[in-house]
């Protein structure tokens, strides 16, 4: 079991990173949550770490806090959501937003996630109402990174690659490629790095 990693970040692909740590590469899957808080590549980063062996795969999944571990933890553990779809959900919702939801059984924006249908969005507002009680108010996102919008990235070609980055990103996630570049391009704006258009278009879908 991988339960923590620490090393250089070598590349950062939305919402893969890969991580370098005592000569290995590992390549880890963060819920945008979590992506968008950390450093730039090249530097040193800690993360709380969740691994899955399947038949067909190995999976590391990324945490920058072990509560927020937690969290997908037990999100994964309710009928017919796996690793993929609670991804999917820390990325669409923070964790303020998630425990909303199941308290106030809001079906209409669980079922806006891709990968959640009725069904489960049912079940899962039956089988987390009780191990949420009392979860911590701390939201994921982070107001810091709305410092990176402001940030200049005039150039059409930087703001092309950011734009198809946070495409690339959504289609990961599960949504549809159509879908993923008509909400990127409602939201982009010419100085927004790639992961604030992600952001952006997250909550704008939800």
């Amino acid at each position: 079991m991988i339960g923590r990693l620490r090393g250089i970040i070598l590349e950062k692909q939305p919402p893969e990173v890969v991580i370098e740590a005592a000569g290995i590469g590992y390549e880890v899957q963060m819920p945008m949550s979590c992506f968008y808080e950390l450093p730039e590549a090249g530097q040193e980063v800690t993360i709380a770490t969740h691994f899955v062996v399947r038949e067909d795969a190995q999976l590391l999944y990324g945490f920058n806090k072990k509560s927020e571990r937690d969290l997908f933890r037990e999100v994964i553990k309710a009928n017919g959501v796996g690793p993929k779809l609670g991804l999917a959900i820390l990325s669409a919702l923070t964790a303020s937003q998630f425990v909303l939801c199941v308290e106030n059984e809001d079906i209409s924006t669980l079922v806006k996630i891709p990968g959640v249908g009725k069904k489960t969005a049912e079940r899962l507002l039956v089988e987390m109402k009780d191990r949420l009680k009392g979860w911590g108010e701390g939201d994921l996102f982070t107001p810091a990174l709305d410092t990176a919008a402001s940030q200049a990235q005039s150039a059409a070609s930087e703001k092309n690659r950011a734009e198809d980055e946070a495409v690339s990103a959504l289609i990961a996630l599960g949504y549809k490629p159509q879908q993923a570049s008509k909400v990127v391009a409602q939201v982009a704006q010419d100085d927004m790095p790639s992961e604030v258009i992600i952001r952006e278009a997250l909550r704008s879908m939800v």
